[in-house]
């Protein structure tokens, strides 16, 4: 009895901190997402072209928070891990309350790149200590659970800008919520690490050798074609997620939305439909695993098969229609889903003296290629499109739209990768 009451206090405990790690996730995605968020507000304050806030919200954000996750993983697995994630989060907070008080592209820029260290922290250190709490056969629902910080944190990033955005400026948006993720590394960083399942001798924590871990991440490569497969259906999925930085763009531009409203309407929409999504994800694809004896990368295949036409529709139908509403909230759903069983597949597949570095390297490539190519990508053909409309006879309509349903498409070559992954 005792020995019972023992393991549901720990179960609790462990419960306890991913709720807490879920709200940290959460602060890292509504920073991560202010500058899309207020992208009706920064990019005529700052008299940004959309080559330079594709660069703010891609390149410059995603090459430090790409290359230093990498080293963060590879240091999670060697050091104590909450105060690790403790600096991280103070570190970003702080420029996150910094960037609001820039006044032009290269103001907002150098803050912008440095966020990425601190954020890029978060994510494989987190999954590493879930991994080390909670059973292989829970890790759907965990990492489905933790993912939910995405469309929380991005929904809420778009309800302050419509909301608060109007009164405050978002400038002092960017004060409080940098003063908030302060306070929450303070409580973290007095949190007890949690025991690893595979030791680590002093020697071990104090010796990083690259050319081994290079050799170690090119052979679980090799070994594992669904990792391999997983790891890059993700980086083509993420070609649409980083074109999306335009979205609130496009609603104003060409659906002809008001920036506060639609701000609004898309912040609630992406919160309750990605936590939907987050939950379906989790424990759908735990129990499609153990029902059909099929890897999780099988039932992505069949859910973005399924959404793949409301996708499309969602782009090129008007906004008065009832598609347009339904395609948004797919696509906040389908976003949800996906983070579980994708990171879930990636952890359960990495060795398990390197699964933060694994998880590391997979954020590596899911924004230096998945997220560069969709935000950078999609800033500069817009301007191309805009340019070639201010002299062309016969200009081309809608170049939002055709932006975006282009990476729509492209980011559907991931499904098939999914199949042979859940096939292996």
């Amino acid at each position: 009895m005792i020995d019972k009451k023992e393991k549901e206090k720990t179960e609790s405990r462990h419960y306890i901190f991913l709720v807490f790690l879920i709200l940290l996730n959460v602060m890292n995605f509504v920073d991560r997402q202010l500058l899309a968020s207020f992208a009706n507000f920064i990019i005529p304050d700052l008299s940004l072209s959309n080559t330079q806030f594709g660069i703010l919200t891609g390149f410059g954000f995603l090459f430090f928070y790409s290359i230093m996750g990498l080293f963060m993983g590879i240091l999670a697995d060697k050091v104590h891990r909450p105060r690790l994630i403790a600096i991280g989060v103070a570190l970003w907070s702080f420029l996150t309350a910094l960037s609001g008080a820039a006044k032009g592209f290269t103001g907002l820029l150098l803050p912008r790149m440095f966020i990425g260290v601190g954020e890029s922290i978060l994510t494989p250190t987190s999954i590493s200590i879930l991994g080390d709490r909670f059973p292989q056969s829970k890790m759907g629902f965990v990492t489905g659970a933790y993912y939910m910080g995405i469309p929380i944190g991005a929904g809420l990033s778009l309800i302050i800008a419509g909301s608060l955005g109007p009164i405050i400026g978002w400038r002092m948006c960017f004060y409080i919520l940098g003063g908030l993720g302060v306070i929450l590394s303070l409580i973290m960083f007095f949190i007890k690490e949690t025991p690893r399942s595979i030791k680590i001798n002093n020697s071990e924590k104090k010796k990083i050798d690259l050319r081994l871990i290079k050799n170690d991440l090119i052979k679980a490569l090799k070994d594992s074609k669904p990792l391999t497969l997983c790891i890059y259906g993700g980086v083509i999925y993420h070609f649409v997620l980083g074109a999306a930085v335009y979205d609130q763009v496009w609603y104003v531009k060409e659906r002809g939305f008001d920036k506060a409203e639609i701000a609004q309407y898309t912040g609630y929409i992406v919160v309750v439909f990605g936590i939907l999504g987050n939950l379906f994800g989790g424990l759908g694809s735990d129990w499609f695993s153990k029902k059909f004896n099929l890897g999780r990368p099988m039932f992505l295949f069949w859910v973005m098969l399924l959404l793949l036409p409301l996708n499309i529709l969602g782009r090129i139908v008007s906004p008065d229609t009832y598609i347009f509403w339904i395609a948004m909230m797919a696509g906040s759903f389908q976003l949800g889903a996906v983070y579980g069983p994708i990171f879930a597949t990636v952890q359960e597949l990495a060795p398990s003296h390197m699964k933060a570095t694994v998880i590391a390297f997979f954020i590596l490539n899911l924004n230096m290629i998945g997220m560069f190519i969709g935000t950078t990508g999609t800033g500069i053909i817009l301007d191309t499109l805009i340019m070639y409309n201010e002299n062309a006879l016969v200009p081309i309509s809608e170049p939002y739209t055709k932006t975006l349903l282009f990476f729509t498409l492209i980011s559907s070559l991931s499904i098939p990768m999914f199949w042979f992954a859940g096939k292996k």
